[in-house]
């Protein structure tokens, strides 16, 4: 008997039973097509999560006060010596290595304008803001550099705090309150959306020393730093530090680059994708069991057949490898029909829902089409074993 000989001979079996057949498959499909809707959708998460942290730039470190201790969490600037400063982002921005730097001071304010008033986010920061992350103004100017002990009350608006404000108006030149404070609106920036829940778009902007003074704080919440493309980010970190804590006397702040809080962060995802498809797997194993079942009733029925193939000259060899191609064909069809409808069920959420991020991790996908042929194969071991064991005679008289 010939391989394609073994292999019609597989079909016209599971042919046989068709309703067992397809029920045997469906549950290797489900199976399959759970592990790929759900990976698709958590590589999907993981891709949106990345590119979410990545569009302000690739090169940036944060500074932040406090050090983080291996047996505790950021003490902040209560247990600092010295409290980050202004002055510590400008001695920053003199590195060989670094392009510019941002001291950020953040919070709520009510601003008021054009007799309208709302709550929005407040943020203090240096005039190479725009420099530091990916964002650009669409009217006017960003806020100039100016002399931090005494800055000028100028504000930039975020394009719906604008829009809440002045509609239609052109807000250059204007005037608005921020926390009892009057400042000269200068500059509207581009359209950014929300990034992980934060809406950029419903910020105002204002000298990082106004902000100090309104939110009544010493010290600063960050320095984010953009270095040199060419710069090894290891080589910026050191001269960071060491440049601090000659500053401080003593390291009490944490650096933390960009590329580290990423390796973090999609190693936490990746580990999320393979929770998920692992989830998804459990219904493969369903599927098992249920081949299992079919190939032990399979042997069971088919006992005279197999009598009469031992007898036609069929080995015990053969006799297993048959079922097990009996075993293997099914599992592989059912995870074939699987891959199909989660494929396509995938496809339809990404044109039809464009909000839920989806991307088929192909790696997945053929990885769970060859545990679902694996899961055949083992699946077919035992019932291949004892259609073998089974004596010729005996089988041939078992009906």
């Amino acid at each position: 008997m010939t391989f394609v000989d073994s292999l019609k001979f597989a079909a016209r079996s599971l042919g046989a039973q068709r309703l067992r057949t397809a029920l045997s498959a469906a549950g290797i499909a489900v199976g399959i097509a759970a592990v790929i809707l759900l990976t698709s959708i958590g590589a999907g998460i993981q891709q949106f999560v990345i590119a979410e942290f990545t569009q302000f730039g690739t090169h940036l470190i944060s500074v932040t006060p406090g050090k983080t201790q291996a047996h505790g969490g950021q003490v902040g600037s209560i247990g600092t010596v010295r409290p980050l400063t202004v002055d510590d982002a400008q001695a920053l921005a003199r590195l060989t290595q670094v392009a510019a730097t941002n001291p950020v001071v953040s919070g709520n304010a009510e601003i008021k304008a054009n007799k309208r008033s709302r709550r929005v986010m407040l943020y203090g920061s240096g005039s190479d803001l725009p420099k530091v992350i990916n964002m650009r103004v669409a009217v006017g100017r960003y806020l100039p550099v100016d002399n931090p002990d005494a800055p000028r009350a100028f504000a930039v608006l975020g394009a719906k705090v604008r829009k809440e404000l002045f509609g239609a108006m052109n807000p250059l030149g204007e005037r608005i309150d921020v926390g009892g404070q009057r400042y000269r609106v200068i500059g509207v920036m581009e359209a950014k959306g929300q990034v992980l829940g934060f809406d950029l778009d419903d910020t105002v902007y204002v000298p990082v020393a106004k902000a100090l003074e309104l939110f009544n704080r010493a010290s600063l919440m960050q320095i984010d730093v953009s270095y040199k493309p060419q710069a090894p980010v290891d080589d910026v970190v050191q001269a960071m530090k060491g440049l601090l804590k000659a500053r401080h006397g003593l390291e009490d702040f944490t650096i933390t680059p960009q590329a580290q809080m990423l390796s973090t962060l999609n190693t936490v995802l990746e580990v999320l994708t393979f929770a998920v498809g692992a989830l998804g797997s459990i219904s493969l194993l369903v599927g098992g069991v249920g081949i299992v079942t079919l190939m032990h009733i399979a042997v069971t029925e088919r006992t005279s057949e197999i009598g009469l193939l031992t007898a036609l000259g069929a080995t015990r060899a053969r006799i297993r490898t048959l079922f097990l191609m009996e075993a293997t064909a099914l599992s592989t069809f059912g995870g074939v029909l699987g891959l199909m409808v989660g494929g396509g069920v995938a496809w339809l959420l990404k044109t039809f829902v464009p909000a839920l991020p989806v991307v088929t991790p192909w790696d997945y996908v053929f990885g769970a089409l060859a545990v679902s042929t694996l899961i055949g194969l083992v699946a077919g071991v035992y019932p291949a074993m004892q259609a073998a064991r089974l004596d010729p005679v005996e089988a041939l008289h078992a009906e």
